[in-house]
This record gives structure tokens, C-alpha cells and sequence, in this order.
């Protein structure tokens, strides 16, 4: 039985996925391309979460996409406005006829002597198995499990009579009206979820083990707004969105060369805000320097307002353990709660787990290293995409799409089947990918691939570097290895977990 052939075959059809059928289409117009999406709708993360409140945590001049402007008055968007963004996108690129939902990819499989990729996938409910083949294999399937967040292991959870849920999973049914909450987790999430909830709730208390660095911006930009009444949409929508990348770079500069004046401002910023006998050094002053996680944002002061108005309070503790009404504290202190919301984090979970062979080795995703933060040393014809920790996760996601066009009409122009990152050995020394410390990252890490020391093999977080590097940069620049069929130059899969130098 024949097997479908596509030239690129990309796998998501979230913020990434879409963005990518953009570029191929328009910069790689002879390519035959198809998206498999494992749901049956398009905008992955922001179709996926449900939970009250949900909203980006960067502004859309620079989370939407560089071809399209965003036209709604908030620059800090609600989660079904960007799904619908998303959405309205993938329809007047006419990228939605490209899409095939309900195909999960289990494994691929790379062949050299035939230079293609063979993709598994599992196709509906029933999920028959089917084969496809492409040139190139495009993963833009995010970073985290689809499938469950992180919830650590409570002492007591069984003994809670109330209800406890995870916003990766929000019941739609969840009526918290009148209801006491508690809301275990101090990060983007969990500070979205207060004023959320604080609005309909009894009361909504955010229960952190430590602080986390946050930040007030207004929903909407007054400059961008004002650029927007004056000049053509285009070029309002650029102009905006080169302000706001060198805003978040200095702010980004200034947490990494002056930890102790990015603290006192952060600081200072909240305390503005809350009541002056409030104990912000508890709350919301980190043991960490800003940046070394990320920096979690609110819109217009929603959550301290709600704090100020005393619909929602902070509690910096350990939990003891679960009781059948709330939680009791280390400190001795219990929390009475109706509903307990586990706002604890995401799984990392790279190329959403698909299984990765290459001529019939298994790949071992955390013993690579990724060249120029998209492509995996040793595997060819293969990209995937990766976001910013520091910026906007589509800046950097439309600058990778943009690098794979150049390289696949590069090899066009050359009569190359494969290409290949080289990864020389005597110069890498294996570093983390994401250079954070927030748990969620520091449970994968040995699941990730590592970084190297010097470009090509290092995965920075500067939109201006990277802008030159992936638009202006050579494409054959030494490292990448082409071939025109068979076996490409030294396939071999550096091994980051062994030293420079060492004998294989």
C-alpha cells in the first residue's frame, strides 16, 4: 500500500503550528505541505485551557504574528480572544485546509537511504494507524504534557471532602459562587486565577510556599493605541511591536546585569499598590533575582486590587497536610476551602513525547544538543519550535519558521535531499536549555536537550541576535551538513551528557 508523501509535514496546529503554515506558504510556495493536529481544534495552548480568567502573560503586538496586526484594544488579551486570533489566522490564509485533526503522531522515523521521514500516527476515537512520509518534519507541538499538568503528591488529599481540581483541567461545571478557595501556586497561573475567581468567590486565598517576582502593566497600550489612530494598521502594528521587544529586552538587561535595582524597583512596584501595613517582603519578595524565573505579569493591578479590597488574600506557607475542610499549615494555621485549585505548574514534555528514530536508533532528546535553538546535532532534515522564557513565545517561533524556509529553499537551489547540524565535540560543553530555576523546568531537565557554550549551539534569549542570525545569517555556515541522498557526513548524535573529547 502506497504511504502519503508530503515535502514538510508540521506537527500542531497551535500559535506555532499556524504561524508556520504562514511562512511555508509564503516563502516555500512549491511545497507540498499537510498540519496534524492530535485534537480537533486549532489553537493548541489557548484552546486547551479553560480556566477563568485565562489570558496571555505578554502583550499581542508581540505574541501575535508579525503578518497579521491585532486589532482589539487590549494588548494583554483573554484566552478565547487569542483563540479566535488563532483561528481567524489559520482561515484567511486558507492554512485550515491544510490541517488534519484528530492525528496524533506517536513515533517517526528517519531513513537515510531514502532521505524521508515516516511518521506513525494514530488517526480518531478508534485510533487506526496510519503511515506518512515527508521531506521534512516541523514540530511545533509546544513544550508541556497535553495530557495533565503537574500536581505533587499532598499528604491528606483524600481526606478533603471539598472539591480539588488543576486548570489544565477545569471542570466546566465548577460553580465557586459564594464558595471559599484556595489556590495553591504563586505563578503566571495562580495570578491569573485570583482576581478571576475573587470577582463570583467568597473569598480566594493564593497559598505560595515562596513569592514570585510580579509585575503590573495596563491592558491596554495607550502609545500603541495612539499609534494605531494615526498611522496605517502595518506600520502601527511594527512600530508597536518593536517598542514593546525593547522594552521587555532593557527590563530583561536590567534583572540579569542589576539584580539588586531590578529588585527594588519590582519591589517598590507592588508595594504602590497594596496597603501600607501590608508585609510585602513576605509575599512578594523572592529569595531569587529577578529573571532567574519568570517574571509573572498582571494587568492593570487586578490581583493587588483585589488584595486591597479584601475579596482575596496571601499566604506564604508549607502545606502539612490536606483535612477534610482546607488545608492545615506548617505553621499551625488552617485554611478553610470549598475548592482547592492546584495552580502547580506544567509538565515539560518535548516534541509531545513522540517517539524519535533515526536509521533505527532511538534518540534520546536529553543527549543532544540544539543547534541555533531549533534543530537536534545528528538529526536531519528535522526542526522543532522553541519559544522564548524571557519574551514573547512567537517572536522567537516566527523567527525558527523563517530559518526553515530559507534552509529548505537553500537546499532547493542546491539539489540537497538532507541536512544535518554537525556538532563538533572539542567545543561544547553541555549546559540546561532553559537557563531557569522554576521547578517545572528543573523536573525536565535531564529530558531536555542541552545547550552549547558559543553559537550556533547556544539557545539565546535576544530577539536582535537571533534576528540576525536566523534572517541575515549564512545558511551554510560550516556546521550544517548537506548531501544530495545515502548517508549523510557523520550522523553520529552528539551525546551531551559525555565530555570534549571523550573517546566513543
Amino acid at each position: 500500500m502506497s504511504i502519503e508523501h508530503f515535502d514538510v509535514l508540521i506537527i500542531g496546529a497551535g500559535l506555532s503550528g499556524i504561524g508556520a503554515g504562514y511562512h511555508l506558504q509564503a516563502r516555500c510556495p512549491g511545497k507540498r505541505y499537510a498540519i496534524l493536529e492530535a485534537r480537533s481544534a486549532i489553537g493548541g495552548t489557548w484552546d486547551l485551557f479553560r480556566y477563568p480568567g485565562i489570558r496571555s502573560d505578554s502583550d499581542m503586538f508581540t505574541l501575535g504574528y508579525s503578518f497579521r496586526p491585532w486589532k482589539e484594544a487590549k494588548a494583554i488579551a483573554d484566552g478565547p480572544s487569542i483563540r479566535d486570533y488563532v483561528r481567524d489566522t489559520a482561515r484567511e490564509f486558507g492554512i485550515d485546509r491544510h490541517i488534519r485533526f484528530n492525528h496524533r503522531v506517536r513515533s517517526v522515523s528517519w531513513s537515510s537511504e531514502h532521505s524521508r521521514w515516516t511518521v506513525e500516527v494514530d488517526v480518531g476515537p478508534s485510533e487506526e494507524r496510519v503511515r506518512i512520509s515527508c521531506s521534512f518534519l516541523y514540530v511545533c507541538s509546544g513544550y508541556y504534557s497535553y495530557e495533565s499538568g503537574y500536581t505533587p503528591s499532598f499528604p491528606g488529599r483524600e481526606d478533603f471532602q471539598g472539591r480539588l481540581v488543576h486548570p489544565q483541567d477545569w471542570p466546566q461545571d465548577l460553580d465557586y459562587r459564594g464558595r471559599r478557595v484556595v489556590i495553591i501556586g504563586s505563578g503566571a497561573t495562580a495570578v491569573t486565577l485570583v482576581p478571576a475567581m475573587a470577582a463570583d468567590a467568597a473569598h480566594v486565598t493564593m497559598l505560595q510556599r515562596s513569592p514570585s517576582y510580579i509585575a503590573s502593566l495596563p491592558a491596554e497600550d495607550p502609545i500603541a493605541n495612539a499609534l494605531r489612530a494615526r498611522l496605517p494598521e502595518r506600520i502601527a502594528h511594527r512600530v508597536a511591536r518593536w517598542k514593546n521587544v525593547g522594552i521587555s529586552l532593557l527590563v530583561y538587561q536590567i534583572c540579569q546585569r542589576a539584580p539588586a535595582l531590578a529588585r527594588r524597583l519590582l519591589r517598590s512596584g507592588v508595594a504602590r499598590r497594596l496597603p501600607p501595613d501590608f508585609d510585602v517582603d513576605t509575599h512578594f519578595n523572592p529569595r531569587y533575582d529577578p529573571w532567574d524565573q519568570r517574571l509573572c505579569l498582571v494587568p492593570d493591578a487586578d490581583l493587588f486590587r483585589a488584595v486591597k479590597a479584601g475579596r482575596a488574600s496571601v499566604v506564604t506557607d508549607r502545606i502539612r497536610t490536606f483535612t477534610k475542610d482546607g488545608i492545615l499549615l506548617e505553621s499551625g494555621k488552617e485554611l478553610q476551602a470549598d475548592i482547592i485549585v492546584t495552580a502547580t505548574g506544567l509538565q515539560l514534555l518535548l516534541c509531545g513525547g513522540i517517539r524519535i528514530a533515526v536509521d533505527g536508533g532511538v534518540l534520546e532528546p536529553g543527549r543532544t544538543f540544539v543547534y541555533k535553538g531549533l534543530m537536534l546535532g545528528g538529526v536531519p532534515n528535522f526542526a522543532l519550535c522553541l519559544g522564548y522564557t524571557n519574551a514573547s513565545w512567537t517572536l522567537r517561533a516566527e523567527l525558527a519558521s523563517t530559518y526553515v524556509c530559507r534552509l529548505l529553499n537553500h537546499m532547493d537551489r542546491h539539489g540537497y535531499r538532507q541536512c544535518l547540524p554537525r556538532p563538533d565535540e572539542s567545543i561544547l560543553e553541555g549546559r540546561p536549555l532553559l537557563g531557569l530555576t522554576s521547578g517545572y523546568v528543573q523536573r525536565a531537565v535531564d529530558h531536555l536537550p542541552k545547550q552549547g557554550s558559543k553559537a550556533p549551539w547556544s539557545f539565546r534569549q535576544n530577539y536582535v541576535l537571533d534576528l540576525l542570525a536566523m534572517k541575515l545569517g549564512p545558511v551554510d555556515d560550516g556546521t550544517m551538513v548537506f548531501s544530495r541522498g545515502g548517508q549523510p557526513t557523520r550522523r553520529d548524535v552528539a551525546s551531551a551528557a559525555r565530555p570534549p573529547h571523550a573517546e566513543t
